[in-house]
């Protein structure tokens, strides 16, 4: 399966920096501690190590391991999200986990002579999108024998580091993984639940008018008038998306010789493309993102950069 531009792009730069700093390294010049993040009140700290730690990793496992995650669950709400909406999250949850991680030093919960580096912060965060966008996808996580749902997945690493993060001192930065969690909580929350400029796509905002209400009553709401996930997806992947390629493909079409009956066939495709993505989010509702043939995967990916 293909993988999409952003967590592609994220994969080639943290590894591209991990070896790019052995090089240095091997040279004689030791840049790694000053992209490292350190304790606020430390002389070594910097602002924007907040960013720059999270490229940083501290050996070829830790860095084979926050990769791993990245691909399998960062490329599938990649696909949902949007590339930039995947980026903003990524990045907002590894700063966040930074900021926890400061936070845990500053009020003695922490060594402050630690400094940390990782995309943990910013993976975990991917991880408790993965498991609110998909509850019930069933995971197998070594060495547990049998299927968990990502609900209880999720769940219980949060839980597990809370617990490792109160009572070890095994140079893990617990804190900056819940942190990460907690910021990614508090965006998709946001998302959600805030103003609807915010908890609509970044490709698109609200529109008055016809076309708005027309969007509305096509999305689906629940009972209390809040949009469902997969109604907004579906809005993402069809409605809208459909309505806007007939006006301009339309207007295009009918100033040219036989326009009407192009703009007809342009439009009956465009509709059996919305009705093919909306069967396609059906089946990733009742059976998971796993139970898609490949082909499946191939359109919903193609729908999301078009």
């Amino acid at each position: 399966m293909r993988i999409p531009p952003v967590v592609k792009t994220l994969l080639l730069v943290n590894v591209a920096v991990y070896f790019l700093f052995i090089i240095l390294d091997m040279s004689g010049l030791n840049l790694s501690g000053l992209f490292a993040l350190y304790y606020v009140g430390s002389p070594y700290f910097q602002v924007f190590q907040l960013f720059t730690y999270m490229f940083m990793h501290g050996g070829l496992m830790h860095l084979f391991f926050n990769m791993f995650a990245l691909w399998m669950f960062g490329r599938i709400m990649e696909q949902v999200w949007g590339g930039r909406r995947f980026l903003l999250y990524y990045l907002v949850c590894g700063i966040g986990a930074g900021i926890v991680q400061e936070t845990g030093q500053l009020l003695g919960l922490i060594s402050p002579m630690a400094s940390t580096v990782g995309a943990s912060g910013a993976i975990y965060g991917v991880l408790l999108a993965f498991g609110m966008t998909f509850p019930n996808e069933r995971l197998f996580v070594i060495p547990i024998p049998f299927p968990i749902k990502a609900k209880y997945f999720v769940a219980g690493y949060a839980l597990l580091e809370l617990f490792q993060g109160s009572g070890s001192n095994d140079g893990v930065a617990h804190y900056a993984h819940l942190g990460g969690m907690l910021f990614g909580l508090l965006l998709i929350l946001y998302w959600r639940h805030g103003p609807r400029r915010a908890s609509s796509s970044s490709r698109r905002s609200w529109r008055v008018g016809d076309y708005g209400v027309r969007y509305r009553e096509a999305s689906g709401y629940d009972k209390g008038g809040e949009e469902t996930f997969f109604a907004r997806i579906r809005r993402f992947f069809g409605v809208d998306r459909q309505e806007r390629q007939e006006r301009q493909g339309g207007a295009k079409m009918h100033a040219e010789p036989g326009g009407r009956a192009a703009d007809y066939d342009y439009n009956a495709r465009k509709r059996a493309d919305s009705e093919e993505i909306d069967r396609i989010l059906d089946k990733i509702r009742q059976g998971g993102y796993a139970s898609l043939s490949e082909e499946e995967k191939r359109k919903l990916f193609d729908a999301s950069r078009q």
